[in-house]
Formats: structure tokens, C-alpha cells, sequence
């Protein structure tokens, strides 16, 4: 293929350089010249449904597309004249026959497609009619459809299809009479939200918001995302010190179910309690340790770290901890301290590995990525975990089943079938000539077929990701598992991505000096302590909730983004207690420049961080961590032998749309946390649909509900944490544990 090559093009009279395999329309938004389009979306295939985009070629009979057309070398291309003009004219003029005038209450009013465009194309009076028709509004949960007000561009339907892979939304054709529907409405898919969000219209709107607010009333405030570990890209939209709804830049990035209605979390009425505020300053001068819960700014990370150095306590983060050490493994056999993927090589991968996580409720954003992968390039999916998960069946195009506990087995049997031929080190090919095949196939119950399916599946293509998730963080093994991992990227080329936990823990695991275990009194930020700083409200010092704080995280792109407060908050911060302890920063973000430049950040000040993204969907926010070097030692110990997992056994998980305690306190995301299993696993357990019990894992309580979900299989049951308040970060051991319980009252 050419793809690549360098060709000249020429559009209205000026010369332009690219690369062959652009299309026309990709070339003028790159050299801002505008081309009206209305169905056209950046970040999904073409759909070419609105004819908006016509351009004149030299040479070429007629007008053609500009977003299908590859440019050629010397093409000479119009993108406006007066023959154009009409031709989009007399489309819009099709585009708003009976369209409902119903901007004055619209919400889509101020920021409508339709609306500018029909004021551009100068629409003053509309000479033909068509039969109108009966067209109720639908409620759909989380989004509602007026069916009247669409006018079928399909992008909503391709953001279902391509990019969050619901695949709820359809097309059906009739004419005239064509409408979208929505085939899982008993779902209620939160992330209908993005299908939303691109609507050009008022046909697909989030149902809570609607004729709240105009769009011109609200004021958009940039930040990221603070749930799932993302960080991806968002908007508050605020009015009178409330936030009425988020948005993000839908023409580039996605925002999963959680951002996008998971934002009313924020810690209001909070006034300074100076006497509060003195036992915190007396509770630091004492503590043996101080707990940090994932919900935390690097900042605010940094803070503590200082603090850990004036005065001597451990620090203890136990999610952020976990994920430290298994990268730390990874690195000495990379010799980086950072994985070396990225979100937008999994979505051009031919091949995707899933490994120790259940990504679709784990992390959207990286599932989104898959779905791409799948549906662009038709990649062969691998979903290696105990559970089999319904919800993306749709792409998985192997499911490989192993046994809990087995994962250091499973990691030895990846390396073995699939690096065999790869130029590894002596040490790496002595540990694969000592591995019994047979015995780790049979402890883990992955068959030796299976590997040899899918190693055939990868043969004579190119572009492999390897997705590394939150089980293997705090497996008994997890150290010896990063190495064998850490394989693929240093001597196979995989491009390997290790999602944190959720929240801020990547930026945790790398700003602070973190221990193993607590000592003496404590001090919890957002985690239950001797003394508890919360942002929920039921500590004994108020803190500031994510969307009340300027700062930064780090996002599973290894990328540091900037926060911004959407919300007032009244009480002490973090630095406030800092500056009392003898630290010395005005604010918070004082300390954004001081970030640990060994690390991989750098000494930027938070107001120089940009955050946008240009006109053909570049990100400039915040800047990559820069991969340092670490040492090496590619030493493997010898496989373990397996523990076994019998009887019933609970794995920590969330639903897709909870991630903490604060998700769980935004009204938008009601979910009822119960102890899910499968029909099988009531049969094991002697529990009936609607039983009550009680277990403890982490030192935490669980009083559950048990419900059978007819879908499951096995004997591993779905146990959340988000609904457990600040208790919830405790939870952070291996996910997988063995069910000991007492029956409650019913």
C-alpha cells in the first residue's frame, strides 16, 4: 500500500501537503478549510448519509463525497462555490421538511446542527411539504427519543455500534417513515449517554435534563474524569452553583456511563470547622501512618509524600501499592517504569488479549477501545478470566476459562504459546524448556488446544495488545506474573496496556513512597481511619470532593491531565493542613510543577497545562509522562504450585457505571447492590433467590442480598463495594476470595 506517501494537493486555489490514504475532507480540516458536513463524526467510520460535504474535483464528473474519497497526488479540489451552495441548499431544505419548530424548547436549542446551518444555507421559507406523522416521544431511561425531531444522520446508531459496542440502537427503514430503535431498552444502557451526545439535533437527549436548562445559560467547565482511571475528557456544565449535566468533546473522545451522569457527588455546605481542623493538624503530628484511598489528585499525593518525609509516618495506599510493585516487576524486564501501550493502538490492533479483568465493568474506556479494534479491523479478541461476561460476547471471539487463583499458571502458558519463536534471553528460554505443559494446563484448566487455537488465530498478523487488569495486582504471585507479561512487550512487540485500579492510583503508585503495612494511630483521606478526612461528608474533617478541586491525575494513557472546580466548596483542603505543618504553597496546585520529574512528569505550572484538542482530534491536555529508565533483572522464579479455589467463591466487582463510594452517591446511577451468582452457584451455597448473608472480606462486613442472575454460570458470585462507602477502598486484596458466611435475618 501507498499509505503514507507524500502527495500535494490543491484546494481552492492552494497547494497543500499530505499523505496518500486521507481522505478529502480529513485534508481540509487538517489545513482549516471548513466543509460543512452533518453526519459526519471524526472518530467513526464514515457514514455519508447527508451529502453535506460535496466537493468539486477537477476532472471528475459530478460532486462527490469528501469524507469517503481518498485525496490522490495533484488532485485539484472545490470545496465552495456557487454550485455547491445550492446543492447544500436544497439538502437542507430535504432536512427540514416538518422538522417541528420547536427551538424555543428545545434542548438541543444554541448548539443545533441544524439550527446553524439552516441560518448558514440562508433557509428563509421552506416550499414543499411532506405527510406528517404520528411520532411519540420514547423514554428510554437514562436518554429519550423524539422521533419527530431526528433526521436519521445514523451517528448515534454508529457510536452504539463502533464505539461503546451496546449495539442497542438500530435503523428501521421506511422511508419517510424510518425512525432509530432501540432493541435493549430493558438494559438501560448508561452508555447511551455518547449515542446521545452526538446527536446534531434534539432527537436523543439525557432524559434528567431535559427543560432544565438552555445551552447558552450554562457555563462549560473543562476536566477530566475521575472514576474509572480513564481521565477521560469532560465539560461540567454548571448554572448557579449547580451542575445540570456533563459533555465532553463527542467529535473525538468518549466519556463511559459514570462520567457522563456520575457528577453530583460533590461535598456541599461545608464550612471551616476550626476545631475540627486543629485535631486533624494533632492527628498528622501523631500518626504512625496515613491511608490514601484512590479518589486522590496528585497534588494532594504529593502533599502527603512530603508530609511522609517531614514526619516519619508510613504511607499506606493499598490498590496504588499493588499496582506499584507489579510495575515495578514489569519494568526490570522492559528497563521502563511505565507499560509502553496506548488506547489508540488497542483500537488499530488486529489481535486484542484480555488478561485478569473484567473490562467492561472495570474500565469502559479501555472496553470502548477493544470494540473499536473489533469493529474496524475485525480483531480477534482473546477474554481470558473465571467469568464469562454476556456483556461482550458481542466481541470476544474467544473465551478462554481458567481456574481462580491459577493466574501465574495461566501467564507461563501465554509466554510458552506464543513467544516460542521470539528471540528471547537465555534465562527466558531455560524457564520455557523447564515448564510442564501439561501439569500447568491441567491445574489451570486451560487446554492445550485452546493456546493452540489461538496462537494459529495470530498467525501472519501484525499489531497485538495485550490488556492487563486489577486481578493480577494483588494475586500472592503478582510479581513473578508482571515479568512473564512484561514479555510480550519487550521481545514480542505487543503493545501492552496494565489498567490501574480505578481513580487516581497510577498517579499515586508513582508520586509516593508507599509501604506494605499501617503502624500506630492513623489518618485516612477518603478511607476509614483513627482520624478521617472525607470528602463524603462523614468524616471528622470535610474535605473537597474531585469536582471541587483544581489538580491533576493520571490517566491509564500515562497521560496528566488538569481538573478544574465545578462546584464551591466552604472547608479546609489538604494544603491548609500542610501549610500548618510547616509545607509552604498558597494552593493546591502549587504543587503541580513540583510533580517528581524522575517519575516521568514534568515541571509544568498548572495554568500552562493546555486542554483542548485541534481541529482533526490531536489531544493537547496536560502532557505523556516521559518513560524513564530503571534497572534490569530478568531473573524467573520457578511456577508455583497452584492453590485451588473449591466450593463458592466471591470476586470483587462492580457494576459497568460504579466505581466508589462517590459514583454510588450520584442519583443518575441507581444501582442495587446484591451478591450476584448463578443458579449453580445457589445450588452450591444452599441459598435461594432473595436470602440474606453476612461475610467479611478485608476486615469489611457485607450484609447481601443474594439474587440469581440466569445468565451467570459457575460458582463465583458478583460482590460490589461501591455502595460500602469509604470502607470500599479497603477491599483491595485478590479479588477472588472464598466464600465463608453466615445466614441474616430475612
Amino acid at each position: 500500500m501507498n499509505t503514507g506517501k507524500e502527495i500535494t494537493v490543491t484546494i481552492n486555489g492552494k497547494e497543500f501537503k499530505s499523505t496518500f490514504g486521507k481522505t478529502i475532507l480529513e485534508i481540509a480540516r487538517e489545513n482549516d478549510i471548513y466543509v460543512p458536513t452533518m453526519c459526519y463524526l471524526t472518530k467513526v467510520l464514515p457514514i455519508g448519509s447527508c451529502r453535506m460535504c460535496v466537493v468539486e474535483v477537477e476532472g471528475v464528473e459530478g460532486m462527490i463525497l469528501s469524507c469517503q474519497e481518498k485525496a490522490t497526488d495533484g488532485a485539484v479540489i472545490t470545496t465552495d462555490n456557487d454550485a455547491l451552495y445550492e446543492e447544500r441548499q436544497s439538502i437542507m431544505k430535504l432536512y427540514n421538511v416538518n422538522h417541528p419548530l420547536e427551538c424555543g424548547v428545545c434542548d438541543k436549542s444554541g448548539e443545533c446542527d441544524l439550527q446553524n446551518k439552516t441560518m448558514e444555507f440562508n433557509l428563509e421559507a421552506q416550499d414543499f411539504t411532506a405527510r406528517d406523522q404520528n411520532r411519540p416521544v420514547e423514554n428510554w431511561g437514562h436518554v429519550s427519543y423524539d422521533p419527530a425531531l431526528c433526521i436519521m444522520c445514523e451517528k448515534c446508531v454508529r457510536v452504539s455500534t463502533e464505539i461503546t459496542g451496546d449495539e442497542a440502537l438500530k435503523i428501521k427503514f421506511g422511508g419517510y417513515g424510518s425512525t432509530i430503535i432501540n432493541t435493549k431498552k430493558e438494559k438501560n444502557y448508561a452508555s447511551l449517554g455518547e449515542a446521545a451526545a452526538v446527536c446534531p439535533v434534539g432527537a436523543l437527549v439525557s432524559t434528567k435534563f431535559k427543560y432544565t436548562a438552555n445551552a447558552w445559560e450554562l457555563t462549560k467547565i473543562p476536566s477530566a474524569c475521575p472514576h474509572c482511571g480513564g481521565g477521560c475528557q469532560m465539560y461540567y456544565e454548571v448554572k448557579n452553583d449547580r451542575i445540570y449535566r456533563v459533555t465532553n468533546e463527542f467529535e473525538f473522545t468518549n466519556l463511559c456511563g459514570a462520567g457522563r451522569f456520575g457528577f453530583d457527588y460533590a461535598n456541599e455546605g461545608v464550612t471551616k470547622d476550626k476545631e475540627a481542623f486543629a485535631k486533624a493538624v494533632d492527628a498528622f503530628k501523631k500518626a504512625g501512618t496515613v491511608l490514601l484511598s484512590n479518589q486522590t489528585s496528585n497534588e494532594e499525593a504529593l502533599i502527603v509524600q512530603k508530609l511522609k518525609e517531614k514526619l516519619g509516618f508510613k504511607l499506606v495506599s493499598p490498590a496504588a501499592r499493588a499496582y506499584q510493585k507489579f510495575m515495578q516487576a514489569y519494568g526490570s524486564i522492559t528497563g521502563k517504569h511505565i507499560y509502553g501501550g496506548t488506547l489508540k493502538a488497542i483500537s488499530e490492533s488486529k489481535a486484542v488479549i484480555v488478561f485478569g479483568s473484567r473490562i467492561n465493568d472495570d474500565t469502559p474506556t479501555v472496553k470502548y477501545h477493544i470494540n473499536m479494534a473489533s469493529k474496524w479491523h475485525q480483531a480477534r479478541v482473546a477474554y481470558m478470566h473465571p467469568l464469562e461476561d454476556k456483556e461482550i460476547q458481542n466481541i470476544v471471539t474467544q473465551f478462554i476459562k481458567y481456574e481462580v487463583g491459577s493466574e501465574e499458571g495461566v501467564a507461563a502458558l501465554l509466554t510458552a504459546a506464543l513467544l516460542a519463536e521470539a528471540d528471547l534471553p537465555k534465562s527466558v528460554k531455560l524457564f520455557m524448556d523447564d515448564l510442564d505443559i501439561g501439569y500447568l494446563s491441567a491445574e489451570t484448566n486451560v487446554g492445550e488446544e485452546e493456546l493452540e487455537a489461538l496462537e494459529k488465530s495470530l498467525r501472519k498478523k501484525s499489531g497485538f495488545s495485550l490488556v492487563v487488569g486489577s486481578d493480577l495486582y494483588a494475586h500472592p504471585r503478582a510479581e513473578q506474573i508482571a515479568k512473564l507479561l512484561a514479555l510480550f512487550e519487550q521481545y514480542a512487540g505487543f503493545n501492552v496496556v496494565c489498567v490501574p485500579p480505578a481513580g487516581n492510583a497510577m498517579g499515586l503508585s508513582l508520586i509516593c513512597d508507599l509501604d506494605d503495612e499501617a503502624e500506630g494511630s492513623t489518618v485516612g483521606y477518603n478511607i476509614p481511619a483513627d482520624f478521617t478526612l472525607s470528602a463524603l461528608g462523614d468524616g471528622d474533617l470535610d474535605m473537597p470532593a474531585m469536582n471541587q478541586q483544581e489538580g491533576t491525575i493520571t490517566t491509564v494513557d500515562k497521560r496528566v491531565v488538569p481538573m478544574n472546580v465545578a462546584l464551591p466548596y466552604g472547608g479546609y483542603v489538604l494544603n491548609d493542613i500542610a501549610n500548618a505543618l510547616g509545607l509552604d504553597a498558597e494552593y493546591t496546585i502549587g504543587y503541580t510543577e513540583e510533580l517528581p520529574e524522575e517519575k516521568g512528569f514534568e515541571a509544568i505550572e498548572f495554568d500552562a497545562l493546555p486542554d483542548y484538542f485541534d481541529s482533526v482530534g490531536n489531544e493537547h491536555r496536560g502532557y505523556l509522562l516521559k518513560a524513564k529508565k530503571v534497572s534490569v533483572s530478568r531473573i524467573l522464579e520457578e511456577v508455583e504450585e497452584l492453590e485451588g479455589y473449591d466450593g463458592a467463591v466471591v470476586y470483587s466487582c462492580n457494576p459497568t457505571e460504579q466505581f466508589s463510594a462517590f459514583t454510588a452517591k450520584s442519583s443518575l446511577l441507581e444501582d442495587e447492590a446484591v451478591l450476584l451468582g448463578s443458579q449453580q452457584f445457589a445450588m452450591a451455597t444452599k441459598l435461594k433467590d432473595g436470602d440474606r448473608i453476612r461475610f467479611t472480606i478485608d476486615g469489611v462486613n457485607f450484609d447481601r442480598l443474594f439474587r440469581i442472575d440466569t445468565t451467570m454460570k459457575g460458582t463465583i458470585a458478583l460482590n460490589p463495594t461501591f455502595d460500602m462507602g469509604l470502607s470500599g477502598a479497603l477491599v483491595s486484596s485478590y479479588r477472588f476470595k472464598r466464600l465463608d458466611f453466615e445466614r441474616a435475618g430475612n
